[in-house]
């Protein structure tokens, strides 16, 4: 469950920033196994049984069926004896960690003032390993084939703010998210690793990501850095955008001061 995965993800970079180390006696074993099996269910896999909740979990099955179970009892999930599906009182644990966050309440009015100004969607990400998290989106129009909220995660090697936000690393760790293996999500989409690292060393250089229809055809969007008052850079700040007939410069010049005013204006903001 994405606002689960979130919210572990917002947990660790606390205690990271706040320079506690996480050590084997630290962890639950039986949280640890429980946000697993949440972890499972998705879009396409929306109604399991404990047989392939096991399968994709990497646990066994009597351990599965402990977590479903219990998951149940407390409200988290329905079982009508064979399958089980998540309720909405999952989405209790993801909302609560967004609430706690500054970023999300800091962005979402700049990003709503962003959107109605350009007419286009736009939204700010964080980095989770090799995936982009979604924080804040403000929505004008759907432009892809799946929503996008808060909680929503996306791979960092094909998106306009995942490219930035790994120019934003020394190359070592960049090459080491982006990994060996990627999948080709549309005909354009790079998935060799080294043509990627080329271009995430072009956005390191220019200092913004510009993406075209590598996430999903017919999707285009710029991307800049966003940094806190210490010059680091935290997240990522973007705008989506139909593609047409008509080449992509023209539209990534009207968009990118408009992003890059915003990224200014949220600099002295950000922690």
């Amino acid at each position: 469950m994405r606002f689960v995965r979130y919210a572990v993800f917002v947990y660790i970079s606390h205690k990271r920033a706040a320079g506690m180390t996480i050590t084997e006696r630290d962890i639950m074993g039986g949280l640890a196994k429980g946000l697993a099996v949440i972890e499972t269910f998705g879009a396409e896999t929306p109604r399991q049984s404990i047989t392939e909740v096991a399968a994709a979990s990497g646990l066994d099955r009597a351990t599965a069926r402990r977590c479903l179970l219990t998951l149940a009892h407390h409200g988290y999930a329905e079982w009508d004896g064979k399958f089980f599906t998540l309720t909405p009182r999952v989405l209790r644990l993801g909302t609560a960690c967004l609430a706690s966050m500054p970023m999300p309440a800091i962005v979402q009015p700049a990003l709503d003032a962003l959107s109605e100004r350009i007419g286009e969607s736009s939204s700010v990400s964080v980095l989770d390993g090799a995936e982009i998290v979604y924080v804040a989106r403000a929505a004008q129009r759907k432009l892809m084939s799946i929503s996008l909220m808060p909680g929503s995660r996306l791979p960092a090697y094909c998106t306009s703010m995942g490219r930035v936000m790994l120019a934003a690393l020394p190359e070592a760790e960049a090459r080491a998210r982006i990994g060996t293996r990627l999948a080709a999500r549309t005909p354009r989409t790079l998935t060799e690793p080294e043509a990627v690292m080329a271009e995430v060393a072009r956005v390191r250089a220019q200092g913004h990501a510009v993406i075209d229809q590598e996430v999903e055809t017919g999707l285009r969007s710029v991307a800049v850095p966003l940094a806190n008052a210490r010059g680091q850079v935290i997240a990522a700040l973007n705008a989506g955008f139909a593609a047409g007939p008509e080449e992509i410069g023209p539209a990534v010049a009207a968009l990118l001061p408009e992003l890059q005013a915003v990224a200014a204006q949220l600099r002295g903001l950000l922690r």
